[in-house]
């Protein structure tokens, strides 16, 4: 690994903010194999608890790799299934690249991340 890659290495984290029945989920740090599953698991607790709008929020995203793209994939999925909303805020340019490179944009819930501040996020679905 490069110095300068481990310079940029941070510990993974999630942070959830809800309010009624929407919450949004930050991630922080690299979404790849090896914290994929910390998401899913609080997306999944979160849509179990009751919460019918969830807002992923790219921004603090790192590093976004396949499998943190098929994850992304198959919340989409599933929310289209399980009857709860799913929106996705973008990420950095390096995270939205992978959107792009795959043509995957257009066939997901992406919205630009800026505004999203202060609150913004509570009024996403009206």
């Amino acid at each position: 690994m490069s110095a300068a890659r481990e310079d940029t290495l941070r510990p993974f984290s999630v942070d959830v903010e809800p309010e009624r029945d929407t919450v949004r989920v930050c991630p922080h740090g690299d979404v790849d194999l090896a914290t994929v599953g910390v998401l899913r698991e609080q997306v999944d607790e979160l849509t179990a608890a009751g919460f019918v709008r969830v807002l992923l929020d790219l921004r603090g995203v790192t590093f976004l790799d396949s499998t943190g793209l098929r994850l992304v994939l198959e919340l989409y999925r599933g929310s289209r299934a399980d009857g709860w909303d799913l929106t996705v805020i973008e990420g950095p340019a390096e995270v939205q690249r992978v959107f792009d490179v795959t043509g995957l944009r257009p066939l997901l819930p992406l919205v630009d991340g800026s505004g999203w501040g202060n609150g913004h996020w509570r009024r996403a679905w009206g």
